[in-house]
Order: C-alpha cells, then structure tokens, then sequence
C-alpha cells in the first residue's frame, strides 16, 4: 500500500476480456484479458463484440496508479518487448454467467507476481498501448532516481591461510575436526 502523500499519477484503464467455447468437457467457456482501452468510461461487463460464440466484454473499468517509488518496477515493464500491464481478475460467487471480477490494473510486474504466487486470483499479461507506454515512460522518466551503489565492507580475516586439520579458521576448535569417536575413546583410555 503506498503512502497517500507519495507522488503519483492515475488514468482510468477499461479491461476487455473475451469468453470463447471451452475445449474441455469440464470447462464450459474459456475466459481470457485481451486488451486494455486507456481513458474508459466506467464498465459492468458491457458486451462489445460477438463472433458466434465468441464474445468480448468491457469487463470494468479500474485506476491505473503509478508511483514514483516504485519506477524501477516501471522501468522492467517497458524493457520488455511489447511493455504490458497486468490484469488482477477474483472469482467470484455469482450465480450468473460472470466468473471473476476485476480486481486491480497494475503496470508493475513485481506487483503482478506478488497476486500470481498467491494462486487466488487470475493474472493476465496484456500488451500496453503504445500511447499508454508513452504516458508510463514519461512519468518514470521524470521520477526516477538511480540508488547510489553501497560496496559492502569485509572482514581483516584472512581466510586463504590453509590449516590442514583444524577446520574453519574463525571458529574456535579444542582438538583436530577430523576427529573420530573411536580416536577419541582410544585417547582416553591410554
């Protein structure tokens, strides 16, 4: 959760999402986030397009918020070829023929993989419009800064000294590591 004094900027981002004939008996319809529609006005599963069986929904429209914390995420996203967003959709429990509610848009794939290792919801990878990548790019641009690099200090202890039979150096031995049981016994008993 970001802080709500944190810089940020949000669009509204309608999802489509297309229902096609299941190919298994067990499955009745195939469900599959197809595409994004930058600037949508709000949705409730508005029916855009049918081909035969194949039909598309407006499924709902949700904010995309990006952050300037989170520009190195941004950054990953639109190095991939195409740069996509990533679609949060819930099952839910209607009774009607709607499985899932749109949970969430997100343009940070670090954010898409914290709800795909949950296993709850379905996570969609959709290609971002090249005007909404523009849109995302300048805002990472302008917020982005570099973390300084921070070398980590060693320890004075050398460790490329051999002491063959007395085990890390570092840790403190009272007799030969590659002691036996039965050495032991036999010098105690001598």
């Amino acid at each position: 959760m970001q802080n709500s004094g944190a810089i940020h900027r949000t669009i509204p981002i309608g999802l489509i999402v297309r229902r096609t004939p299941g190919v298994t008996r067990w499955a009745k319809w195939a469900w599959r986030a197809v595409g994004v529609l930058p600037g949508a006005a709000p949705a409730d599963w508005v029916e855009l397009r049918r081909d035969g069986d194949a039909v598309e929904y407006h499924a709902a429209t949700r904010p995309l918020t990006v952050w300037a914390a989170e520009t190195e995420a941004y950054r990953v996203t639109l190095a991939d070829h195409p740069p996509s967003v990533w679609a949060v959709l819930r099952p839910t429990n209607h009774i009607d023929d709607i499985p899932f509610d749109v949970h969430v848009i997100t343009a940070s794939p670090f954010e898409a993989q914290d709800y795909a290792d949950s296993g709850e919801e379905l996570v969609e990878k959709i290609t971002m419009p090249a005007g909404l990548a523009a849109w995302v790019q300048e805002f990472t641009d302008s917020h982005h800064e570099e973390d300084p690099f921070v070398k980590r200090r060693r320890n004075k202890h050398r460790t490329d000294q051999v002491e063959d039979g007395r085990g890390d150096a570092r840790i403190k031995q009272t007799t030969d590591v590659y002691r036996t049981p039965m050495s032991a016994r036999k010098a105690r008993t001598s």
